[in-house]
Parts: structure tokens; sequence; C-alpha cells
């Protein structure tokens, strides 16, 4: 985080961050990459949603999975079936607290 490789939302309720992909593909997998330093559990209960649809800032799209933890500084790589979808979504509802994210990768086979 400190060295500028990470990004961070605001300390707000229902944090989310989203991705165009510009069009609509198959989404089979995404990757997400936890902080390093300190306080890996923000990245607790985040969703990960895709779709078609900006409605309520894209957080109302299908539920892909749910992220349960990830270590500090570990890639975890959720698998599940094919969404489509032109936006991805990483959602934390219900709580207040910061969204970190170091890396994102989606994958479409």
């Amino acid at each position: 985080m400190s060295g500028g490789s990470c990004s961070a939302t605001n300390g707000d309720r229902d944090p989310w961050w989203r991705v165009d992909l510009g069009k609509e593909y198959e989404v089979t997998r995404v990757s997400i990459t936890n902080r390093g330093d300190a306080v890996p559990e923000r990245i607790n209960g985040a969703q990960i949603r895709i779709g078609n649809s900006l409605g309520n800032n894209g957080n109302n799209n299908e539920l892909a999975a749910t992220v349960e933890s990830i270590p500090a500084g570990v890639t975890t790589t959720f698998e599940f079936k094919p969404i489509n979808g032109q936006y991805v979504n990483i959602f934390i509802p219900g709580r207040n607290e910061y969204l970190s994210l170091c890396e994102v990768e989606v994958f479409a086979d």
C-alpha cells in the first residue's frame, strides 16, 4: 500500500470497485491480490459481481463468488460457472470499510 502499488476506497458504507471490459465477455474466473502489509481482513466478505447493468453502480449484477478471506500479499483465484457481462465489480456489502485491491485479473475462456 505505502509503495503505491495498490488502490483503496475511502472508508465508506458498501465500498465497491468496477472494471469495464469494453464489451460483454463470458467470464469464468477472477483473481484478486490482497494487500501485503496490514489489515488483510478488510477484503473478507467481498462479493464478485458480473453483468451488463450499471444499476446500483453494477452491484446488483449476478453474484459470481464471495471472498471468505485472502491472506496478506496472496493472490486467490475464484472460479465459477461462466457469467456473461461487461462489468466486473468487487463489492463489500453491509458495512463501513476500506476496499483495498492490489491486483484484479479477469479471465474469459
